[in-house]
């Protein structure tokens, strides 16, 4: 923005501005500039105007004047959920592990220097694990991180870890079904917990995350592990997927017996399988994050 005063009759442009500050005038930077008009003070500039949310990933360099980094969302991608398994007069019947969800961050906001650069990356969707019904592992959610070049900013939102089942065989023994795990959340960075931007919003005030809170972080929550049931034939629904971001996010809902399970959405885990029959298990749903840049 330029600024234009009127000299001798004639508006010209200045480039530096300096401020009366006690005795003496001072090279200071100003952040909000106010004239009078009409007996109303009027804001007419402002240093730095808070951006937009943005999902950008890769290399993104902090805008000119902004100190601050208000990730609005952020989490790892989920693990997959297990198949479920049927048996041949074993005695029982297995229901499939669901997948675990990833570690996240809702509403969080970090001091960021202008001009360096952040390198973001989102962890993907953990896969089904619907192999070897007697033995196999579902794919782990991938991490979502988040490093700065100068700030100090370095965080982890790991992704879910699968759930697994081994030691099963259609006409020998049941299997062992054991359980996933959810992510674990490693943030390092100066995180600022009061504050009000130059054009005016309260920090404290951010709580349009999933959370619905501010400066909210966590890790992931395990899958639901129904196990094995009782008796040749009998019916088991396969796990649920754990939740994402605490409890907001729902996780994929284990299949029925001979019906479908759902895939995680945000981070959460995917369904497990079901039996008898047996029902395939789902994905778990990818990482994200939506974030903004301010000055304090």
């Amino acid at each position: 923005m330029t600024i234009n005063v009127k000299d001798g009759g004639t508006f010209r442009e200045v480039n530096q501005v300096y401020v009366h500050d006690g005795t003496s005038f001072t090279n200071k930077t100003i952040t909000n500039a106010y004239v009078k008009d009409g007996g109303v003070w009027r804001e007419i500039f402002t240093l730095f105007n808070t951006t937009a949310f943005s999902q950008t990933t890769g290399s993104v360099t902090v805008p000119t004047n902004a100190n601050a980094f208000h990730i609005r969302f952020a989490v790892g991608g989920g693990s997959g959920g297990v198949i479920g398994a049927s048996y041949d007069k074993v005695g029982g019947e297995s229901a499939g592990p669901g997948g675990a969800s990833g570690a996240y961050i809702s509403d969080k906001v970090f001091t960021v220097t202008s001009g360096e650069t952040l390198t973001i990356a989102t962890g993907g969707a953990g896969s089904a694990g619907n192999g070897d019904t007697y033995n196999t592992t579902a794919g782990n959610g991938g991490n979502t991180t988040i490093t700065s070049s100068s700030s100090g900013i370095n965080i982890t939102l790991q992704g879910g870890i699968g759930g697994s089942v081994d030691s099963g065989s259609v006409q020998g023994r049941l299997r062992n079904n054991n359980p996933s795990t959810g992510g674990t959340a490693s943030i390092s960075g100066t995180v600022l917990t009061s504050g009000t931007s130059v054009d005016g919003l309260d920090i404290t005030s951010f709580t349009t995350g999933p959370v619905g809170t501010f400066n909210q972080s966590g890790d992931g929550n395990a899958g639901a592990n129904p196990g094995n049931c009782s008796g040749d034939n009998c019916q088991i629904a396969g796990g649920n997927g754990g939740t994402s971001y605490g409890t907001a996010i729902a996780g994929g809902t284990g299949g029925p017996a001979g019906g479908s399970s759902s895939a995680g959405t945000r981070g959460s885990g995917g369904g497990g399988g079901g039996a008898e029959p047996v029902s395939s298990a789902s994905n778990g749903g990818a990482g994200e994050i939506e974030y903004r840049f301010l000055r304090i």
